[in-house]
């Protein structure tokens, strides 16, 4: 009976133990933290948090930040965004040292030497003791704050440092810094920086107000080498310089001095409205503050809840999870002011919704993007408006906004897929006919230089346009690729919108990944301008970033990139080739535990290396492919076995590659639910495919706000580490005989239940027809030969000559019934002139707008008689830019010309005609009117009208801009005048009335 008694005990104690495990206990900041990058830190932060607080102990350089292997720490700083750093505290005591010293040689500074049995990191705190100065340092955060506890021991030298200028991953320099004091407890400071190496787009102001919980005894700092004593303010002045303040106490034995930091981009004002928002009304309690992260921590954590025996697994997906929510961060202030592009303060409508900003959201569709929508779809929305934000400010969506900057790293607009997968998931809270507009921008509009800095759109758009392809000349071939995948998403959003003719545009774009598919080799290959494949291919290598080749991959790799199509790739590949490829492709690629970047001489020449690359984006989705071939069973074992070889649980093998703000870690997440989008959510009706699920159940707590259902449950029945194949499914009670469900299932609520076990079932989704949809078997063979046959352009067309032949009569009519006055003075064809009354804009009655706006010469030449039977006075022409818009080349049109003059002088010898210049255009917009042509048909006018004695306007000087483009200042749409425009050719034409 004892006996029974303690095994009830014992029973009854796990059983309150595991009721009170809380996701965010499972989160371990230090899995990872060698060999990675600046902004995988093991420091506090909150979600998307501005303030980034935590130890750094490399030297400038590539994935600077903190290596566990170095067992020394530099000091703690505030900013580990990308390309973005600043703002180091450091506790010491003893003699006074103002250099940080060297990862091997901590006693040339003020570095300190660690030990991580004494080191501590959770969700929303850190801990160390400093071996050198015998200082405990504690750290937690708020959003825009850091709040550090510093227990001293008792010392009369004891100071907490502030360097301003410190070693990152980019590097930055400081153009102009100044710390001020305030009083003895707070000093607040600024400093000018320019972000460097690659990232020199990106210039912004860190403001910080610092405040003490006791006052400091002397407030000093150096600027480069001389050390300023009992300072009121210490400044660089303008110039790159080494600066930094330090303040001093007297310290007793265990005595806690404690620092508060607010932050901001604006200025200092922002910086202590930050600070006392998020901070005061913790009254210096330090451990309510760490509580309240981690309940923040929690509470978004808790989203998705798993159940299993296997507690090193709950810590791999929270730590995942908690990763995906980590690395990119917030901008805007508490009351939503934040500084643009343009280095102006904006202010945005809700504060509540901040401005988020990252690097660039390159390959997040097989990762973050799926997770934000499903966990938390109020972040991707506000995901969505904030960088409508920046589009409202710039004029152009971000790549990856750091610092509210146009970046351009990366290559494609993968924010297109951002936007659509929050769309087509029902997330809508945003201005959705603006988002449309600034995603086909991207797409139709070839990319530039920003006048604010940084790159915005595409690089090699207008050719990919013109080719259907982009060429080996001018750029990488996955190029092709990429663009032909946001091609897609623009298509599925267009469709959604009803916009028909942008629909069928945009997905015949999205097939043109075929022109750089070779049949004769079955891979995607580098194509020349000419149309011819470039020589000697290889499957490996060949990686790029901006040339030639395949942007940080390679070919084989890149052969698999088509996200949207997977069905027509594998009518194109063979379904057998499509298989065995990549069957040995994992199999190789798994001696490397997926990782490729430690094989090459550099990082970017090892990621072509192997077939599978897990360590970076381009095929992140590989091992869900054979869903769509047929084994689905390989789905489940390749998805399992990138889960126990690529991503670890501790600092050393936590990510084998560039867990690139939270990418690495949302595939994990996602995949270890046994879900996965291979178009990233960006259909109408959005699917998920089925991997394979490492937990017992998973609760999805669904949004009420987004999606109706409540819950939904994953439950895996005798999953184990062996039993890692789908035997049979059930959704929602009914069998489930195929590897996917669409999203609509899911957030209605329920259950799908999986049978698993050691052995693959490989009768169960194996079916043709039982492959997930993509764009080949989405629309009918029809539909698809009527989609690649479109014409846009022939269309609007003959739209276009309809309207005109209908408003022609109109017009005609209404000329025809204008009566002949003596000393008429006529303006014939002026596209400018369209639907104005010139005789009250000249002040003048005897001027008739004779001519038909949008008229052609062919029109025109149909009823000169009509205007010549008045023998006008004078007559002004304007014609040409509509016939080239019809396709008639320059030659015809300037005959046209000559057949004009010829015909007004023989049948009103006495009129004095003026030829006006054809205006320029922008041939962006209004591609059919090629600059180019219309200064040859004025070229020719001009000629002409010296020949013949007649009258030539030079309206080009006047109205074309810099880039001889209509001038915007006088324009509408780069075509007609504006309001502004007619005032100023009335000017003009008013040198020459009589």
């Amino acid at each position: 009976m004892k006996k029974l008694m303690f095994c009830f005990g014992i029973i009854t104690l796990l059983q309150s133990i595991s009721a009170q495990e809380r996701p965010v206990d499972f989160v371990d900041p230090m899995v990872g933290t060698h060999d990675s990058r600046w902004n995988m830190f093991p420091g506090p932060t909150r979600p998307f948090g501005m303030v980034k607080l935590s130890p750094d102990n490399q030297e400038l350089g590539w994935k600077a930040g903190y290596e566990y292997t170095i067992e020394n720490i530099s000091g703690f700083s505030h900013i580990h965004s990308w390309t973005m750093a600043g703002l180091r505290t450091m506790p010491t005591t003893g003699a006074l040292k103002i250099q940080e010293g060297t990862e091997k040689d901590p006693d040339r500074g003020y570095r300190s030497r660690f030990s991580h049995k004494n080191e501590k990191a959770e969700a929303g705190y850190y801990s160390v003791i400093l071996d050198d100065y015998n200082v405990k340092a504690e750290l937690t955060t708020t959003t825009r704050t850091g709040f550090q506890r510093y227990t001293f021991p008792e010392s009369k030298e004891a100071r907490i440092l502030v360097d301003l200028l410190i070693p990152s991953e980019y590097g930055y320099e400081i153009f102009y810094t100044q710390i001020t004091k305030v009083s003895d407890y707070e000093i607040e400071g600024v400093s000018y920086q320019q972000s460097l190496r690659k990232a020199q787009f990106n210039d912004y102001t860190l403001n910080f107000v610092m405040r003490f919980n006791k006052p400091f005894k002397s407030f000093n700092g150096w600027v480069k080498e001389d050390i300023i004593r009992n300072a009121t303010n210490i400044s660089s002045g303008f110039g790159h310089k080494d600066v930094g303040a330090f303040v001093e106490f007297d310290t007793k034995e265990g005595e806690q001095i404690m620092v508060q930091t607010g932050i901001s981009l604006v200025s200092i004002p922002q910086a202590r409205l930050n600070l006392e928002t998020e901070l005061d009304a913790f009254n210096w309690d330090f451990d309510a503050v760490k509580n309240d992260s981690q309940t923040a921590w929690n509470n978004l954590l808790n989203k998705i809840t798993v159940e299993d025996p296997r507690t090193d697994l709950k810590k791999k997906f929270y730590t995942n999870m908690y990763r995906a929510y980590a690395g990119r961060s917030t901008w805007s202030d508490v009351n939503g002011t934040y500084m643009d592009m343009n280095e102006k303060v904006q202010q945005l409508k809700d504060a509540s919704k901040p401005l988020y900003a990252s690097d660039a959201f390159w390959g997040t569709y097989w990762n973050l993007n799926q997770l934000w929508s499903l966990a938390t779809p109020n972040i991707a929305n506000n995901w969505v408006n904030s960088i409508l934000e920046i589009y409202d400010k710039g004029g152009w969506l971000p790549k990856g906004a750091t610092g509210i900057e146009y970046s351009g790293i990366m290559v494609a607009s993968d924010q297109i897929a951002l936007i659509t997968n929050a769309y087509h998931k029902g997330i809508k809270d945003y201005d959705v006919e603006k988002a449309y507009e600034a995603i086909v921008k991207l797409q139709k509009e070839p990319g530039h230089l920003h006048k604010s800095g940084g790159y915005v759109g595409n690089r090699n758009l207008k050719t990919y346009i013109e080719k259907g392809y982009v060429p080996d000349e001018e750029g990488p071939a996955s190029n092709t690729l990429a663009y032909a995948y946001n091609d897609y998403t623009v298509g599925q959003f267009s469709k959604a919108l009803g916009k028909e003719k942008d629909y069928k545009e945009f997905t015949k774009r999205a097939y043109n990944y075929r022109h750089v598919f070779d049949k004769t080799i079955g891979f995607t290959r580098r194509k020349r301008a000419d149309g011819s494949w470039v020589p000697n291919f290889k499957p490996f290598g060949d990686v790029a970033w901006l040339g030639s080749g395949f942007v940080e991959g390679n070919a084989w790799q890149y052969t698999y990139f088509v996200p949207h199509d997977i069905n027509g790739l594998i009518n194109l590949m063979g379904k057998e080739t499509f298989n065995n490829r990549l069957q040995e492709g994992f199999e190789t690629s798994a001696k490397h535990n997926f990782n490729s970047e430690h094989l090459g001489s550099n990082s970017l020449d090892g990621m072509g290396v192997l077939p599978i690359n897990h360590g970076n984006q381009p095929n992140m989705q590989a091992a869900y492919l054979f869903n769509y071939s047929g084994k689905p069973w390989l789905t489940q074992k390749w998805v399992n076995e990138i889960r126990n070889k690529y991503y670890g649980n501790d600092p050393i093998g936590g990510w084998k590659g560039d867990e690139d703000q939270g990418q690495m870690g949302a595939w994990y997440v996602m995949s270890a639910m046994g879900l996965f989008q291979m178009d990233g959510g960006t259909s109408i009706n959005p699917i998920y495919e089925i991997g394979s699920p490492q937990f017992k159940k998973i609760t999805l707590k669904l949004d009420p706000k987004y999606y109706p259902g409540g819950t939904f449950v994953i439950e895996a029945k005798n999953v184990s580490s062996d039993n890692i194949y789908i035997q049979s499914a059930k959704l929602n009670g009914k069998p489930l005989n195929k590897p996917w469900f669409y999203h609509s299932d899911l957030i209605n609520g329920g259950k799908l239940i999986l049978k698993m076990g050691s052995k693959p079932n490989k009768k169960w989704g194996a079916k043709p027809e039982n492959s997930p949809p993509s764009l080949s078997t989405l629309i009918s063979k029809e539909e698809q030969d009527i989609i690649l046959a479109y014409d846009r352009l022939g269309e609007e067309l003959a739209e276009w000559n309809k309207a005109i032949k209908a408003y022609y009569y109109h017009k005609k009519e209404h000329f025809e019934s204008l009566p002949d006055t003596e000393n008429e003075i006529i303006f014939l064809g002026n596209s400018i002139t369209d639907g104005a009354e010139w005789s009250e804009l000249f002040q003048n009655p005897n001027i008739k707008n004779r001519g038909i706006g949008g008229d052609d010469t062919d029109g025109v030449l149909g009823r000169l008689e009509e205007v010549t039977s008045s023998n006008p006075k004078q007559l002004f022409i304007m014609i040409g830019t509509n016939d080239l818009a019809y396709g008639k080349t320059v030659d015809y049109i300037n005959n046209n010309y000559v057949t004009i003059l010829d015909t007004v002088k023989k049948q009103s010898p006495n009129t004095e005609i003026f030829i006006q210049s054809i205006l320029p255009v922008d041939d962006n917009v209004h591609s059919t009117r090629p600059n180019k042509s219309i200064r040859d048909i004025n070229r020719f006018l001009k000629q002409l009208c010296a020949e013949r004695n007649i009258n030539y306007i030079d309206l080009n000087p006047v109205f074309a801009d810099e880039h001889g483009k209509l001038n915007t200042s006088y324009s509408i749409d780069g075509l007609h005048l504006n309001g502004k425009g007619y005032l100023v050719w009335k000017k003009e034409i008013e040198k020459f009335l009589k």
